[in-house]
């Protein structure tokens, strides 16, 4: 469960609480609410959230292959990397 929510101007029942988790969950399925602040405006309420940084790899493009690392590679591979000329860009 999500232990960092803050509400602001009011007072809020745990079931209301969970109803706007669950608004927010829906409509980003996939991504884990990292925080969420419910600010109380009268009968209206506006929701401030963020999610938890989802890692990412980078990609390149090497030797005609799209690659994250080249850790897997064999030696023949490694070695086409190794000898490729890489061209320098100037400004």
């Amino acid at each position: 469960m999500l232990e960092n929510i803050q509400v602001i101007g009011g007072q809020l029942d745990q079931t209301e609480i969970n109803a706007y988790i669950d608004h927010i969950q829906k409509q980003y399925p996939g991504q884990e609410l990292a925080s969420l602040n419910i600010e109380v405006d009268d009968d209206y309420v506006n929701l401030t959230y963020s999610f938890v940084s989802v890692p990412f790899e980078r990609i390149r493009r090497i030797t005609g292959y799209l690659v994250g690392t080249t850790n897997r590679w064999n030696n023949a591979k490694r070695a086409e990397e190794r000898d490729r000329v890489k061209h320098q860009v100037s400004l």
